[in-house]
């Protein structure tokens, strides 16, 4: 396949557009997985399970699997108050548009010995997405302003199992993501950046990278099951057209992961989860650098989006109600990466959810094809601070989130 029909075939899998949630992660992957707020990674159930635990694939057989997710963020700021002297925003509220967008998944598996399997995993992250308006000047005083960040990911998978009851993964990760930026050009006006040419309205620019990640999930007694899986930092290429606003000349690697958790089916016919994971913003210059007057968008040490390490608690419920018919329900909480002092760059992606109250079904409507549907609520969080770049302005970051998704499960 040639670049150009990859980039087709990206083009048709990736979202049209996609949003923070956990950060910049998404809750969960897969809708069997969404429907228990992510927690998984020490029971898998598809195809899709590499995202979270490379070594579940071991468990789930040849199977194949394919969804889409309608993902619905709300999400707007407000200002308060002014002054002469400094670099202040238009006082009021504004909304982002685009509040729709689709986010595909996908995945294959193949039980190729008694011991080992081969597939692969195809998912989305959770991304960031603004557009405000340029009424007044737009948000910065350069018309409309917004980003927009899009990561799609391609893991193929193999596991080898040590015994009936435990297992090891690794996913070569190969990565690919997409980004453009408006609105932006007064911080280059201001001498705020270290390249004002490639700094805003560039169009859309991306990036390939690759990482890997390894697994292992297992029995840990007749009712207990574990799973604990790690990804490194996945390395990106540069964003060329837009190295005068991300620190180290455009640089924008995905951050590590760690994630753990504990399955228990002591309750016939229940599985209850828990799941603990570790996302590394801070290590990410881009991301993780504090917005700093002092310092030059694009430089090695210039300002980022300030954000905090996150660590997210998932709790799961299923409930196999028959052969026929499972349900699921789960809720999560991982407290916000963005500080107080970091409001002025996160209005363009005020990743600011914390809690995900989510449910899930999945139905045999065939031999061998199941039907799975999710929904998820995130409710409105708010995170309130001065903006840097204006004394004794106030600006408020605020959304809420609704979701739904299905997919279809091949067994074979």
């Amino acid at each position: 396949m040639n670049r150009k029909h990859t980039l087709l075939l990206l083009a048709a899998l990736a979202p049209a557009q996609a949003l923070a949630t956990n950060g910049y992660f998404s809750h969960g992957y897969g809708t069997i997985n969404q429907g228990m707020a992510g927690a998984g990674t020490a029971l898998s159930q598809d195809s899709i399970a590499a995202a979270t635990n490379p070594a579940g694939m071991a468990f789930i057989g040849d199977r194949a699997d394919i969804g889409a997710e309608l993902f619905s963020p709300r999400r707007e700021y407000s200002v308060e108050g002014g002054g002469a002297q400094g670099f202040y925003l238009m006082p009021g509220n504004r909304e982002s548009g685009n509040e729709a967008f689709m986010i595909p998944s996908a995945g294959y598996n193949r039980q190729v010995t008694e011991r080992q399997t081969l597939g692969v995993s195809i998912f989305a992250n959770g991304g960031m997405n603004t557009e405000y308006s340029g009424r007044d000047g737009g948000t910065f005083g350069a018309g409309e302003a917004g980003v927009n960040l899009e990561q799609l990911f391609i893991a193929p998978t193999w596991t080898w199992k040590l015994n009936e009851d435990h297992a090891f993964g690794i996913s070569p990760v190969i990565a690919y993501q997409r980004f453009s930026a408006e609105g932006l050009d007064s911080f280059g006006e201001l001498g705020f950046s270290s390249d004002p040419g490639a700094l805003s309205n560039n169009g859309t620019d991306d990036a390939w990278g690759y990482g890997f990640q390894l697994g292992w999930q297992g029995q840990l007694t007749d009712e207990l099951r574990g799973g604990l899986s790690w990804r490194k930092v996945l390395k990106m290429e540069e964003f060329d057209d837009y190295r005068g606003l991300f620190a180290e000349q455009g640089d924008f690697d995905i951050p590590q992961m760690f994630q753990g958790g504990l399955a228990w089916s002591g309750i016939q016919d229940h599985w209850l989860l828990l799941d603990v994971q570790h996302i590394r913003y801070s290590e990410i210059n881009s991301v993780g650098n504090p917005f700093d007057p002092a310092t030059r968008l694009g430089d090695k040490d210039g300002s980022g989006f300030g954000w905090d390490d996150m660590t997210v608690v998932k709790l799961g419920w299923q409930w196999r109600q028959d052969e026929q018919q499972t349900w699921r329900a789960g809720v999560s909480y991982g407290e916000q990466p963005i500080p107080d002092s970091e409001v002025l760059f996160n209005i363009l992606a005020p990743g600011v959810q914390q809690w995900h109250i989510t449910g899930g079904f999945t139905r045999q409507i065939a031999d061998g094809l199941e039907l799975s549907g999710m929904a998820f609520y995130s409710p409105e969080e708010t995170v309130r601070g001065e903006n840097p770049m204006g004394p004794g302005q106030q600006i408020e970051l605020s959304m809420h989130q609704v979701g739904a998704a299905v997919s279809l499960g091949w067994r074979f």
